[in-house]
Formats: C-alpha cells, sequence, structure tokens
C-alpha cells in the first residue's frame, strides 16, 4: 500500500481507539461501557494487523476481547442490580482526567516528533515488516529460562482464577 493510504488507516483506527474510550469511561451503563471497551481492544488488534503482527493481534482478539472482556462481563452482571446506573463524579476527578488526558497527548506528541515511527528511511517498506517466527514466540512464552515468561504467565493465570472466585462470591453474599 502507499504511504498514504497507510497514515489514513492508521489515522482512522487511532482516532477511533480514542473516540471510544472516551465513550467507555463516560458512558452511564456498565455493559455498554464494556462494549466499548471490547471495540477498543478490536481497534488495537487492527494496529497489530497494520503493524505485520498476526500472531500478535489473534492474542489481543482471543484472549483480550475474548476471553478478559467475558470475564469483566460475568463481573458485571454478578454484581450489578438490573437497570442499575452508574454514579456520577465529583467535577475534581475530570479535571485530573483532563490533565492525565493532557500528559498522555503530550509525551505520545514527545515521541513521534523525536522518533520516526511510520517508515523506514527508503520509503519502501514498514518498519517491523518482519514478523518473528511462531517457533520463536511459543519458546519465549513457555521457557524457563533468561528473558523467557512461564512463570508471568502462570502467575497471571492464578491472578484471572482469583477474580473469577472474588466475583462469585461477592456475587453469592447478595
Amino acid at each position: 500500500m502507499s504511504p498514504i493510504i497507510n497514515l489514513i488507516l492508521f489515522s482512522c483506527l487511532a482516532v477511533a481507539m480514542v473516540l471510544l474510550s472516551v465513550l467507555a469511561i463516560t458512558t452511564g451503563s456498565l455493559l455498554r461501557s464494556a462494549t466499548y471497551l471490547l471495540l477498543v481492544l478490536i481497534c488495537t488488534a487492527g494496529l497489530y494487523l497494520f503493524l505485520n503482527y498476526h500472531f500478535l493481534a489473534a492474542v489481543q482478539i482471543s484472549v483480550y476481547a475474548g476471553g478478559v472482556l467475558i470475564l469483566f462481563i460475568f463481573a458485571i452482571f454478578l454484581t450489578s442490580q438490573k437497570g442499575e446506573i452508574l454514579q456520577t463524579h465529583e467535577t475534581k476527578k475530570y479535571i485530573y482526567g483532563a490533565l492525565v488526558f493532557v500528559a498522555g497527548i503530550a509525551i505520545t506528541a514527545f515521541a513521534f516528533i523525536k522518533h520516526g515511527f511510520l517508515y523506514s528511511p527508503d520509503n519502501t517498506t514498514m518498519l517491523g515488516d518482519q514478523e518473528i517466527n511462531m517457533k520463536v514466540i511459543g519458546q519465549t512464552l513457555m521457557g524457563t529460562e533468561k528473558y523467557q515468561y512461564l512463570l508471568p504467565f502462570e502467575v497471571l493465570s492464578v491472578l484471572l482464577l482469583a477474580c473469577i472466585i472474588g466475583g462469585i462470591l461477592i456475587a453469592r453474599k447478595r
């Protein structure tokens, strides 16, 4: 694809992610907020596809959009009453949120100005065009040596199990 089309697609994904993130935070319904979060996660997978990281896009869709978000929705159904509306926050919290937003935009702008992310020097291929071999990814995720991630993977699975058990216990008490 041409550089202009790449930039347009990236911009559309970025704008969609920002808008859906704001909607996820400002909506009054927990279920609607989880739906907007699902769409943000799908847009993130689109960015991974944009960078030719097909494995990460598949993991993003299956693990985060499929697994973690379903866990959120179950927690919402187990802990909230029918028709419950979220509480409105004080104005001070909105001001703090706006300050964090501006700081995030400033950091992102600094990173884009300081580094050339979009294209390689010859403008024919994108940076990150080479996809990593699946065997290397599998050995890195399930290895026990230095710079391998079996222990954090197992700790995360225990954490998710604790969250599920906690949600069930909270729902049982009511």
